[in-house]
């Protein structure tokens, strides 16, 4: 005797029943990504992935079970990222940053959809305690990443930790300036240039 959870999955039409729930978690990015974290709505998400309300419960408890799945996926990518950058793209300690900076600031061209999930989702931390908290857990790992890299071309852990966390900052800044749509390539170029020139290569000149 087939159960009912079988007998429901049967009776899902076959496009919802074709949907992973990486579907939903993309559909719930992009959400994001274009109205911020009040427009990443069940209704709204099966409309746009053209499927009733049903086949989401298939996937998820609920909205909130959506929302936190969506955050762990992206704090699974960054600790990945993270993990990945630590290991010197160049000999060169100076080269070694400038890479660092540049990869940071590459979605400042055509493809804005990490960036601008990442300010949305910071807009989220301003009123949801978790998810400040998680935040927060990213910007020291990121900190602590820049300060090792900085660490190789200063004697001094202080100061490496200084221009860590002002790099960070000029960073961050920088995502404002080039998450606007149809933000030109000089822009990114320019932010590049400032950056590299005072926080990275004035340390060695």
């Amino acid at each position: 005797m087939e159960t009912s959870l079988i007998k429901s999955r049967r009776s899902l039409p076959n496009k919802a029943a074709r949907l992973k729930r990486d579907d939903w978690l993309d559909a719930a990015f992009n959400a994001a990504v274009e109205d911020g974290f009040d427009g990443v709505r069940v209704l709204v998400l099966a409309d746009t992935l053209g499927v009733t309300r049903g086949s989401f419960y298939w996937h998820f408890k609920d909205h909130a079970d959506l929302i936190s799945a969506l955050l762990e996926r992206w704090r699974a990518s960054e600790a990945a990222s993270n993990q990945q950058m630590q290991q010197p793209s160049s000999a060169d300690p100076v080269a070694d940053l400038e890479l660092l900076l540049d990869a940071a600031l590459a979605h400042g061209g055509e493809d804005l959809s990490n960036m601008r999930f990442e300010l949305a989702l910071r807009g989220l931390g301003r009123r949801d305690a978790g998810v400040a908290t998680m935040l927060l857990e990213v910007d020291q790992a990121r900190v602590a990443l820049f300060a090792g890299k900085f660490a190789r071309i200063t004697p001094d852990a202080k100061t490496a930790i200084d221009l860590a966390a002002l790099f960070y900052l000029a960073i961050a800044g920088s995502f404002q300036a080039l998450s606007r749509p149809k933000t030109a390539h000089a822009t990114k170029q320019y932010l590049q240039d400032i950056i590299g020139r005072f926080l990275v290569r004035k340390q060695v000149s």
